[in-house]
């Protein structure tokens, strides 16, 4: 159809339709009487292309792309990959992207790369260098011969992460000419498609809009990497996984994570009443660093609530442990409860916080009046911010918000010894193709996830965006055991009595699907 133009005689004339916009025109108009022919052109003020005239009729359209428009579908081959979230798993992804000479763009919320982890940069991690450093990411750094690589046994703090090992990969000028920081990715869809359209889906290259400081803008992909983690959406203190009434309201008495209580945030937490909520390492860690705390500031007292009835799982594998930080955090924290340093609250389900003459007054879910305190620190885990990708179709696992296939396989609530199977682009697979979860995203709601996991997943999938199907399939994972299985736990909390036993490495690959049996 041949573009019109129409003009409209307003009093008071005002921009309104443009002239590249396609306008809608009858094919047989009713209303407008037949024109007197004159010398006049037959449109007009307006001259009409030679092969048309105002009665011709003409096939109509609405909202047809403008012809000089390039369709991204047309090249979409063509286009970059998207990785969202320059942390330690983007910055992986990246790195083997590069290794198979694949383009792509990296894109960052945060002022920095491991923006989450600069957060938490006071806490010594658990995991030695061995299981930190991404091969592929290893390869680039060691061509660069400044690099100094870390001693695989030693335990690093999470700044020493980023700075000897995150920050220089980060710094790579096939990693820094991609990399685009302050991009808050708000949505990623098919362009073209919202989730009800079908239409042709899965060529349609993605889309994605970023807020930015300049405002929003538009990147189009061919493929998608979501490594941006869980951090930036903790679970709240509330039992049944949403907040306790109060909780908004006494947000300045609320810290989520792990505060550094023992510098930066020292004077919030020095001779206070501190509550802590939750049961993972996180929590561990976070009461730990009180105890040290009030051995300078002995008016500082401490709080730990945990939903457990039983609190055998809180002290860890200990020696069984083949990691000796993690296993040592369980036995610290153990001697710490046992001598009076810390106080363990078991079973308490907080429904609700109010305000009290001398302080905030915590209660369980029955209205009962547990602990009144000055701070709180929830440590309570995260979950994914499944907003932004609203418009995908994905399979999601109904307990953990993890990839469906990969949630049986990590959901704590069934499988056993700490243990997850070698998995990669197959189990991480949407129906929205080209489309990957991975990092700690993938695991939704499960606590279990290590870095190695995720060196392994985009080390798949990008094997698999390469076209290298048999590289892809081919997963393999050693972790280290935790020591402790969960079902023998599960027994103790049923008054079982059953023995907390060394449990069995994982280090399989995906083919023999071998599973970690529980040892008791």
């Amino acid at each position: 159809m041949k573009r019109k133009t129409m003009i409209q005689s307003l009093p008071n004339p005002r921009n309104f339709i443009q002239p590249q916009a396609n306008v809608f025109q009858p094919s047989s108009p009713t209303s407008t009487p037949p024109l007197a022919a004159s010398n006049a052109p037959c449109c007009g003020e307006l001259a009409a292309p030679a092969d048309s005239c105002c009665g011709a009729t003409e096939p109509t359209s609405i909202s047809a792309k403008p012809e000089a428009k390039t369709s991204h579908a047309d090249n979409r081959e063509s286009l970059p990959i998207a990785i969202i979230g320059a942390g330690p798993i983007g910055l992986a992804a990246a790195a083997n992207l590069i290794q198979r000479d694949q383009d792509f763009i990296l894109l960052e919320a945060g002022q920095r790369i491991a923006a989450s982890i600069w957060e938490w940069r006071h806490v010594r991690l658990f995991t030695p260098w061995f299981y930190l450093i991404d091969p592929a990411s290893k390869r680039i750094l060691q061509a660069d011969h400044s690099w100094q690589a870390p001693d695989d046994n030693e335990v690093p703090f999470a700044k020493e992460l980023v700075e000897r090992y995150l920050d220089p990969l980060a710094a790579n000028e096939r990693i820094a000419s991609r990399l685009k920081l302050n991009h808050q990715v708000t949505t990623i869809s098919r362009d073209g498609h919202d989730r009800m359209k079908d239409g042709n889906r899965n060529e349609a290259p993605f889309l994605i809009v970023a807020d930015t400081p300049d405002g929003p803008r538009r990147f189009y992909a061919r493929a998608v990497i979501d490594a941006s983690g869980t951090w930036n959406t903790p679970n709240p203190m509330g039992a049944g996984g949403i907040e306790a009434d109060g909780e908004q309201q006494f947000q300045d008495h609320i810290r989520y994570g792990m505060p550094d209580v023992l510098d930066r945030e020292r004077d919030r937490y020095a001779g206070k009443r501190v509550l802590v909520v939750g049961s993972g390492h996180s929590a561990t860690g976070a009461v730990l660093s009180l105890v040290e705390l009030a051995n300078e500031a002995p008016e500082t007292m401490i709080a730990w609530a945990v939903r457990r009835t039983n609190p055998a799982k809180l002290w860890g594998g200990g020696q069984a442990d083949e990691i000796e930080a993690r296993g040592a955090l369980g036995t610290r924290v153990k001697a710490a409860v046992d001598d009076g340093r810390a106080t363990l609250l078991t079973g308490l389900s907080i429904g609700a916080i109010s305000e009290h003459p001398d302080g905030l007054e915590v209660f369980d879910v029955h209205g009962v009046s547990q602990v009144i305190v000055d701070e709180i620190i929830v440590a309570t885990g995260a979950r994914p911010n499944l907003n932004m990708l609203r418009e995908l179709r994905l399979e999601l696992d109904a307990a953990t918000q993890a990839t469906k296939a990969l949630g049986p396989l990590i959901d704590p609530n069934q499988h056993s010894c700490g243990t997850v199977p070698p998995h990669g682009a197959k189990e991480l697979t949407h129906p929205e193709r080209g489309f990957y979860l991975a990092g700690m995203k993938s695991y939704g709601r499960a606590p279990t996830f290590l870095m190695r996991t995720g060196y392994e997943q985009v080390r798949s999938i990008a094997a698999e965006l390469s076209g290298d199907h048999e590289a892809a399939r081919k997963v393999e994972l050693t972790l280290p055991s935790t020591g402790v299985c969960s079902t023998d736990l599960v027994n103790q909390e049923r008054g079982d009595s059953c023995e907390i036993t060394s449990s069995c490495e994982t280090n399989v690959s995906i083919e023999t699907s071998n599973r970690c049996e529980a040892n008791g």
